[in-house]
């Protein structure tokens, strides 16, 4: 596997100096001598050639995203669905060691605890299994854990907000793998002008060594939220004392649906 280089940002305003370059060599080719346009010109295909396989790739992977989100059986009626970029794609910095509360891992989730010296990872992996939908998963390693509560944060998307009722059913698909028994709760959290609803769904059984597969479905009719002044929603999973274990998120979907009328 490559190695990450450590600097995006210079990375990212080289290739935007080099944009520029070639936008001002395409407007004085006409002054150019010929020997300086044959060498441009080789230079001009190498680099197309490079640019041709960055889309080839690209699209492959885009299309095997859309087929793995599309592969997903989900309830009639289902009118948004996502994964969070880190399941989906690899992200920098893909580990956090003795993280500081609201450390953040990608641009979506944080982890929160108030461990005054935390003595854990919450890193980014391939996914394992030839299987599994998601390119990526989540692993949270926790060593010695002296404080009361332990989570990680999941913003979702403003999109999930769009045309949200209290008629909708937000649905959680999730797999996760732990290596010693452990309490897992999910909270749905949404934020609607000065409040804030939350609903709270613990995971089923998961036996140690085994991904377990869970759907959990939060039913917004048992909220009191204000559908006109919708500002935010968020995930937070929660683990139970979680000291001298691991876990591991192989998969998180989320997905709404409108529930049935009878």
């Amino acid at each position: 596997m490559m190695a990450v280089r450590p600097s995006k940002w210079l990375d990212r305003k080289t290739r935007q100096r080099a944009l520029r370059q070639w936008a001002e060599i395409a407007e004085e080719v006409e002054f150019m001598a010929p020997p300086r346009i044959r060498r441009l010109t080789q230079e001009a295909h190498l680099l197309r050639a490079s640019l041709n396989r960055f889309f080839m790739r690209g699209d492959r992977k885009a299309a095997v995203s859309r087929v793995a989100l599309d592969a997903l059986h989900l309830p009639g009626g289902t009118d948004w669905r996502w994964r969070p970029g880190f399941m989906a794609g690899q992200i920098s910095p893909r580990g956090i060691a003795a993280p500081a509360p609201g450390t953040r891992l990608g641009d979506r989730a944080a982890l929160w605890h108030d461990c005054p010296e935390p003595s854990m990872v919450l890193e980014q992996l391939p996914s394992p299994r030839a299987t599994d939908l998601s390119p990526y998963c989540m692993r949270l390693e926790v060593f010695s854990f002296a404080g009361n509560f332990l989570s990680v944060s999941i913003d979702l998307p403003t999109e999930a907000l769009d045309g949200l009722t209290r008629n909708h059913i937000l649905r959680l698909e999730v797999s996760a793998l732990i290596e010693r028994p452990m309490k897992i709760y999910s909270r749905l959290n949404i934020g609607h002008g000065p409040n804030t609803d939350e609903l709270v769904k613990e995971f089923g059984t998961i036996e140690p060594g085994l991904a377990s597969q869970q759907v959990i479905e939060f039913d917004l009719a048992y909220t009191e939220m204000n559908e006109k002044r919708l500002e935010k929603i968020w995930l937070d999973l929660i683990f139970d004392s979680p000291a001298m274990n691991a876990v591991e998120i192989r998969e998180l979907f989320i997905s709404r649906h409108l529930r049935a009328e009878f």
